[in-house]
């Protein structure tokens, strides 16, 4: 019985690997380019959808963007397709999903009719990378001051239009925006930080290796428990068969 609940347990643990190795292949991801959350009105957004042929992106509130039925292309890793002019009524949460159902990771874009913007990456930024976020003007000028906000509190003032975030970290998280003197501020986006994490490449060759030895521990017990089950059968037998003679022996 010991042995038995051994190899249940191993091929338990093999299903939920083999679980884990299926998610990561089927990952699924959306990015945009320019790689950014925030868009003046009549600018251009291109949607990546990784991981599928077509890509159907959908708005939260609006359904399906119909403009990418038009501009579907394939790529190396999966698709695009892009709204050529974005408006304010195009601000809101993006995402696709895959005729499985599985949905890829949300997009909250900001359109504008404002003069500002604030360039932040809409991506999760990995700890330990450098990020920078840029104050954008939409009347082009190489002479302002920016000053960058998180929650509201002003937290730095540049003459380049730029902030720097060395080393981020977890505490970097949250709710930026920026403003130029003289010409206005921009809508606040979130700034999301995530840790690093290893690839489904670089993580399956531990996965199979870790499978196939379950397998042979699975392989080797059933052999034990199996060798172990006909000593038994074979005592029984032979038991049976004393039995059978000793009682012969009483009748003649």
């Amino acid at each position: 019985m010991e042995i038995r609940a051994q190899c249940i347990r191993l091929l338990m643990s093999i299903m939920i690997l083999l679980s884990v190795q299926d998610q990561k292949v089927n990952a699924v991801s959306l990015r945009v380019v320019p790689n950014r959350l925030q868009f003046f009105e009549y600018e251009s957004v291109t949607f990546y959808c990784e991981g599928v042929d077509y890509c159907e992106v959908v708005h939260k509130f609006k359904g399906k963007v119909e403009s990418c039925s038009k501009t579907n292309k394939r790529i190396p890793t999966g698709s695009s397709c892009s709204i050529q002019i974005v408006y304010t009524d195009n601000s809101g949460e993006y995402w696709y999903e895959t005729e499985g159902g599985r949905r890829s990771n949300i997009i909250k874009l900001s359109v504008t009719a404002g003069p500002v913007i604030l360039e932040s990456p809409a991506v999760p930024v990995l700890m330990e990378e450098t990020v920078t976020l840029s104050c954008r003007n939409k009347i082009p000028s190489s002479n302002f001051k920016a000053d960058f906000y998180k929650y509201g509190s002003q937290i730095h003032r540049s003459s380049t239009g730029n902030m720097t975030i060395q080393r981020v970290s977890k505490t970097d998280e949250g709710l930026y925006k920026c403003s130029i003197s003289g010409a206005g501020e921009s809508p606040e986006s979130w700034l999301k930080v995530t840790e690093a994490c290893h690839s489904s490449s670089a993580a399956t060759p531990w996965i199979i290796a870790t499978i196939l030895v379950s397998a042979l521990l699975v392989a080797v017990a059933l052999y034990h428990f199996g060798k172990g089950y006909c000593k038994k059968e074979a005592g029984t037998v032979d038991a049976g068969r004393v039995t059978y003679a000793a009682q012969s022996a009483l009748i003649g």
